[in-house]
């Protein structure tokens, strides 16, 4: 009888899973429900006809360097680049190449030169300026450059101001320029004082670009290009549009020969420089805004 007992105790042992099985079988599911939940927490969103959401992490990975993305500065001008987009106003040569009446310009918008006038603390209300008068604010910007590099600085005799005009030639501009567009006449500095306002000379230059242009396109200049108008204010209708329809190897002391020697020599021009040097040395100062339009 003892016998019997002690073999239905070992068959119910045998018939019993071990607590050690036990642990054993829950481990393994907990760990798949585990699995099951991480898989989810992976699925992927997608946005709308788009690329997938991209993942940041909660913690960083050790070693590798957090990057901080700023976006940049849009352009205030992108919508004014014209053809050319950037703004470099083609690849033209120099202008009145062959004596055609200057390459064309076309394109207007950005420049070197409007970057150094955008510097000063009148440049953005001197862009405002030109665009109210249908100028390129980048002719304007290679103008200030070109007399003072945008610096309000005096002048031999009546010359004064950022774009270093004549006392007689800006009082002309400036009220042509408000009979143009009265609006400006609320943000200028009355008299002759306001020469001294690149603000102000600002508006009275732009009215000179603007009639330059007019007047090389009436003498043949279908698209007058910045270096175009450089001439004429320079040097005058008469002599501005001499050169802008100039052949480039003629000399300026020919193609002006209205103006004595010492005039030249003070607008820096030198003894058997030709028109095609001339212009070259214009576009190096100005860069990218050399060839660009002088009108919008």
């Amino acid at each position: 009888m003892p016998s019997a007992q002690v073999r239905t105790q070992a068959a119910n042992r045998s018939e019993r899973p071990e607590v050690s099985q036990l642990v054993v079988v829950m481990c393994v599911a907990a760990f798949s429900m585990e699995v099951a939940s991480a898989a989810v927490a992976q699925t992927t969103s997608l946005l709308s006809g788009g690329p997938p959401v991209q993942v940041v992490p909660y913690v960083a990975e050790p070693g590798v360097p957090q990057l901080t993305i700023t976006p940049g500065t849009a352009n205030p001008f992108a919508g004014a680049d014209g053809s050319g987009g950037s703004g470099t106003g083609g690849s033209g040569g120099t202008s009145g190449s062959g004596g055609t009446g200057g390459t064309g310009g076309g394109n207007v918008g950005s420049s070197d030169a409007l970057s150094t006038m955008l510097g000063t603390s009148w440049g953005g209300s001197a862009v405002s300026n030109a665009t109210a008068l249908g100028v390129n604010p980048s002719a304007l910007a290679a103008t200030c450059v070109l007399e003072s590099g945008c610096q309000n600085v005096g002048g031999s005799g009546t010359v004064a101001g950022a774009f270093q005009m004549t006392a007689s030639t800006y009082t002309a501009m400036i009220n042509a320029a408000l009979a143009q567009n009265p609006s400006l006449a609320s943000t200028i500095v009355p008299g002759l004082a306001g020469q001294m306002d690149p603000t102000t000379e600002s508006i009275a230059a732009s009215e000179y670009l603007l009639q330059g242009a007019q007047y090389l396109q009436a003498n043949g200049v279908s698209s007058p290009t910045v270096t175009d108008v450089r001439g004429y204010y320079n040097f005058g209708p008469i002599g501005g549009a001499a050169i802008a329809t100039a052949p480039p190897d003629a000399t300026m002391a020919s193609t002006l020969s209205m103006y004595p020697a010492s005039t030249l020599a003070a607008n820096g021009v030198t003894a058997g420089e030709t028109v095609g040097q001339w212009q070259t040395s214009v576009a190096a100062k100005i860069g990218n805004a050399a060839t660009q339009s002088v009108t919008t």
